[in-house]
């Protein structure tokens, strides 16, 4: 059995061998919309590849829609034409990696609307959900420790709110990487004055969705990322 432990980047680039190597086998054999690939335990020893970087790769695949697993059935070819297809593989593989900035402005993009959306879909459950990771990060800065990973989980929390699972997956997709990059250029070394507003702004964007009022869920979370929208653009 083939292991690998990777670098992100290293990763990023074994993916990219897999997806072009797929790209290939299903201009090879001519396959069309619906037909099945061969297994994971073919393919990773046809490329040579650990079956976990398979089966990454194929679920990359799926969330830009060329692949579909079907339980106890295996993984098929989409239903897409082959044109519009060998389009998509060509701009996937000439993705670049994010850079922080772009992370940044996906981030608010999103949670300007999930926030909207869970004030208008919260349930209790959210609710108790959201408040259990915003007491868990305001112990956190009231302790003086790193609550990066406990603002996400307030963030991540209103996000299933939303009820939007598509919206949910992005904000799933690039919170490991938001994670990376505000320990890379210290986003949260931030005065305790500042932190201290950062749980009142949490505190009022929960208050707001609690009271199922999606304009001022906005607003507030409009507030809330002014300082790291202005930060992301001081980096040189």
């Amino acid at each position: 059995m083939k292991i690998e432990f990777l670098t992100r980047d290293e990763n990023r680039a074994v993916q990219n061998e897999i997806i072009a190597k797929i790209r290939d086998l299903i201009n090879f054999k001519n396959l069309e919309p619906g037909d099945k690939l061969p297994s994971e335990r073919m393919l990773s020893e046809k490329f040579g590849v650990s079956r976990s970087s398979l089966r990454e790769t194929i679920q990359k695949l799926e969330i830009y829609g060329l692949l579909k697993s079907r339980p106890q059935s295996g993984t098929f070819i989409a239903d897409i034409g082959p044109i519009a297809m060998q389009g998509m593989f060509k701009d996937i593989l000439e993705l670049e990696a994010p850079d922080f900035k772009a992370l940044v402005e996906t981030r608010i993009l999103l949670e300007l609307k999930t926030c909207r959306l869970a004030a208008l879909r919260r349930t209790e459950e959210d609710l108790a959900h959201m408040k259990e990771a915003l007491d868990a990060f305001a112990d956190k800065v009231n302790k003086g420790e790193d609550a990066v990973q406990e603002d996400l989980l307030f963030h991540l929390s209103i996000a299933k709110a939303s009820g939007n699972s598509t919206l949910n997956m992005f904000m799933l997709i690039i919170t490991p990487e938001i994670i990376t990059n505000f320990e890379k250029y210290h986003v949260c070394n931030v005065d305790r004055e500042r932190l201290g507003l950062r749980i009142r702004e949490h505190e009022e964007i929960f208050e707001a969705i609690k009271n199922q009022d999606p304009t001022l869920a906005k607003e507030k979370m409009k507030v809330h990322f002014k300082m790291l929208y202005e930060y992301c653009y001081n980096i040189e």
